[in-house]
């Protein structure tokens, strides 16, 4: 299948992997990779930017296709070293890079002057006319549905999508509610050129995650996930479990009074207790409502294909079969 998003990205299929905290490392970008997609590690899980460059070395020795890298720009006092962080991704030869978090406008001339093209997530369509304006190449458009922050507008996909086709220049892939080849054609229907996939990737047997997390992931329902640090105005849409229970109960009883640091036992360095540990109490972690849709954990390559395979049947046979009637 062509997109533009393909043609930017030298890709064989229109299906992007997110970068995920404690699921984006080499294993599973280059697995994605290697069956037509664009995987990507998630830079700031690894924790320096020496650390950084060699796990993109790592992913260059499981893959010859092309592989990206999430850097986000975390709304902290004491922020990361992004010069460095950039400069292990230009140093490693990686030619798109998915942003996220804060403007990235200050790191964007470094990036282009390096060839690399920049994915920008955004949850709005003001946020990715914004992106456009500064000079992304892309964006990925994250409806209310998906998993980590949706944003605070709440708008559904069937909105978001074609309300950014109608804006945007950009070529644009949709995220959340992604998770098959129904996903993928309603996302072009609406105006997309392909999907980013962060939930349904959790659950495939190379995600480098402990299997407790994938087996919560088939097991729970649509009706699953919660959204919290609203009153933050930080809002993150995580599986329920008992940290999501008291952290919603001290949110309810705090109201505005609520402060990060009443919350930061069930939010703070849980990632590598539950996506390594397999700790699946020990905090809130993102998760979307796809998890409605995922049913199985298959290869990369077989998730990847069989999305494919039900895309073009979809187009050749069901919707084809309407239009010739």
């Amino acid at each position: 299948m062509k997109t533009r998003i393909t043609e930017l990205f030298g890709i064989q299929h229109p299906i992007i992997q997110g970068g995920m905290h404690f699921v984006g490392f080499a294993e599973l970008a280059a697995a994605v990779s290697n069956a037509g997609g664009l995987g990507i590690i998630t830079g700031l899980t690894q924790s320096t930017p020496e650390l950084l460059a060699n796990e993109i070395r790592r992913c260059r020795e499981m893959t010859d296709k092309p592989f990206g890298v999430n850097l986000t720009f975390l709304p902290v006092l004491t922020a990361p070293d992004y010069p460095s962080y950039i400069r292990a991704i230009i140093d490693g030869g990686i030619k798109v890079v998915e942003t996220a978090g804060n403007n990235p406008q200050k790191w964007l001339p470094a990036l282009h002057q390096a060839g690399v093209k920049v994915i920008h997530k955004c949850t709005s369509v003001r946020h990715s006319l914004k992106a456009e304006a500064i000079g992304c190449d892309a964006v990925s458009v994250d409806g209310f549905e998906c998993g980590g922050h949706p944003g605070e507008d709440d708008v559904p996909n069937f909105i978001l999508l074609p309300r950014a086709a109608e804006e945007l220049k950009i070529p644009f892939v949709a995220s959340g509610g992604m998770a098959d080849g129904r996903s993928l054609v309603a996302a072009l229907a609406l105006g997309a050129e392909g999907i980013n996939m962060g939930t349904r990737f959790i659950a495939t047997q190379e995600a480098p995650v402990h299997d407790n997390v994938k087996q919560a992931i088939v097991a729970a329902s649509e009706l699953d996930t919660r959204l919290v640090m609203r009153s933050l105005r930080n809002t993150e849409r995580v599986l329920r479990n008992d940290a999501v229970d008291r952290l919603l109960e001290k949110e309810r009883t705090l109201g505005a009074n609520l402060k990060f640091e009443d919350i930061i036992s069930e939010v703070a360095g849980v990632y590598p207790r539950i996506m390594l540990q397999g700790e699946m109490e020990a905090g809130a972690w993102s998760c979307g409502m796809v998890a409605g849709l995922i049913h199985d954990i298959p290869s990369v390559r077989d998730l990847i294909d069989r999305i494919m395979q039900e895309a073009d049947d979809i187009i050749r046979a069901r919707l084809a079969g309407m239009l010739a009637a």
